[in-house]
């Protein structure tokens, strides 16, 4: 069911996507969008406008508008971090330039929109708003991941807040836009919203995990990647939570000092991520979240068979090792 959304998708990609003049800013687009990647987003809009009874063909312009602003958002991220990789490959500003980077990510932007005006007024009105609320809402959270960069006192809610804004909102955002579309209740659009949002949490949780934990043959990233930028993750938060004195000044040395030797610094990290118990805490919130997930979808009024699809998925996401 899966891997039939994704196809329909990434054809329907390939038939939409062109390079045109000028080139130097039409490959670029091109080029993200066909890195790989696992293609969630506008899986999960076509999977709900079919689970609330529309037709998922209906709904692939909105998906396409999902995935567009999905990597725009990447693209300038990456430059941001002056990040030399995207899914094992080299990242836009590297490739070409930064400027080419900006200029082509804001073509995307201006796309995204672009796709959602094939949708009657009524409908779009509807999905114009919701995108717009949640592009400026995927904006605070990157200026809130910054902010946390130079900070030492960052809250466990403060980080949900921002994974929340970063992430998760657009996860939320690809369902209900497939809710929108099948034209379903306001009560049934806002509680797979409530889903998307608990369900893109943990899907969040479990990448910063798996950063550090995962299996670097198939992660696909750096494993250890965070803390060699010394990013405030959720289990950094939690170790400097739970860790005695002398694991805490260890910890803040590792993480606001030059280190040269980054093997080493991650497994010291890794170590006190352990002893700590933040390891398992986040293991722990990953179940939580996904858990919460799993209670909204009782009050949505699809059949029984519909909420297992949906769950199968949720597991699916918290079982990978990629």
């Amino acid at each position: 069911m899966i891997a039939n959304y994704k196809s329909v998708f990434l054809n329907y990609l390939e038939e939409r996507v062109e390079v045109k003049e000028p080139r130097n800013l039409y490959e670029p687009i091109a080029y993200i969008l066909n890195l790989g990647g696992k293609k969630l987003r506008p899986i999960l809009t076509l999977m709900a406008t079919d689970i609330f009874g529309g037709n998922h063909k209906k709904a692939l312009d909105a998906a396409l508008a999902i995935e567009v602003f999905h990597n725009f958002t990447l693209i300038h991220d990456d430059i941001m971090d002056d990040a030399p990789l995207r899914r094992g490959n080299q990242t836009v500003h590297e490739k070409w330039d930064v400027n080419t980077g900006i200029l082509s990510g804001d073509a995307m932007l201006i796309l995204a929109y672009q796709y959602l005006e094939n949708y009657e007024v009524t409908t779009f009105k509807k999905l114009t708003s919701l995108f717009s609320k949640t592009a400026l809402e995927v904006c605070e959270g990157q200026q809130l991941d910054i902010d946390f960069e130079t900070r030492n006192d960052v809250t466990i809610e403060e980080y949900i807040k921002m994974i929340s804004l970063k992430t998760s909102v657009l996860v939320a955002t690809a369902l209900k836009m497939g809710a929108v579309i099948a034209d379903a209740s306001t009560e049934d659009t806002n509680h797979i919203y409530n889903f998307g949002l608990n369900l893109g949490i943990a899907f969040q949780l479990q990448d910063d995990y798996l950063d550090a934990y995962g299996n670097p043959d198939t992660f696909g990233k750096q494993v250890g990647g965070d803390i060699i930028e010394n990013k405030k993750t959720y289990l950094y938060i939690k170790a400097l939570e739970l860790s005695s004195e002398s694991e805490k000044e260890t910890l803040n040395k590792l993480f606001n000092t030059e280190q040269h030797d980054y093997q080493q610094k991650i497994e010291k990290v890794k170590t006190i991520f352990e002893l700590s118990g933040a390891s398992e805490k986040t293991r722990v919130a990953i179940k939580n979240y996904t858990q919460k997930a799993f209670e909204v979808l009782e009050s949505i009024s699809i059949t029984s068979e519909k909420k297992q699809l949906l769950r199968e998925f949720g597991e699916g996401l918290m079982n990978r090792n990629v």
